[in-house]
């Protein structure tokens, strides 16, 4: 079951709420669809791109949150030690910032469109930002 679409430049995907292990992040998100960004390549997590969100405060703390996401597991990092973002895997990944490993919530699944997440991650590293696009489904 997907919950919501994700549009990177020209990729699409579906994903769905990993709401049983970060509700209150799930829900505090799904209030900010649709919602627009930049998403950049990351410099330290190896092979992911990262929305940079500044100092932007979601109204969440961390839940059930990890450092090693898989492919495709899209995670909401609430700020602490870096600054606010959200990670999107599209191979392998250790969340890092610039003061070592940190963890984020996993917020989203990747459920379609697996085949588009690496060239979505070289497209980032090779041409920069791109637009994405997070609505419901």
């Amino acid at each position: 079951m997907s919950d919501v679409r994700i549009t990177v430049g020209p990729y699409e995907f579906l994903a769905r709420w990993e709401g049983e292990r970060c509700p209150k992040t799930c829900e505090a998100f799904e209030r900010l669809l649709p919602y627009r960004q930049k998403i950049i390549h990351v410099r330290w997590s190896g092979e992911a791109c990262w929305v940079p969100l500044g100092d932007y405060d979601l109204g969440v703390g961390f839940e059930d949150a990890t450092s090693v996401p898989q492919a495709g597991e899209i995670l909401f990092y609430p700020g602490g030690y870096s600054e606010t973002e959200i990670l999107f895997p599209y191979y392998g990944t250790v969340f890092r910032s610039k003061l070592g490993v940190i963890a984020g919530n996993h917020l989203l699944t990747v459920t379609e469109g697996h085949e588009n997440l690496r060239p979505m991650g070289e497209k980032c590293l090779w041409e920069g930002a791109q637009d994405i696009l997070f609505e419901k489904a």
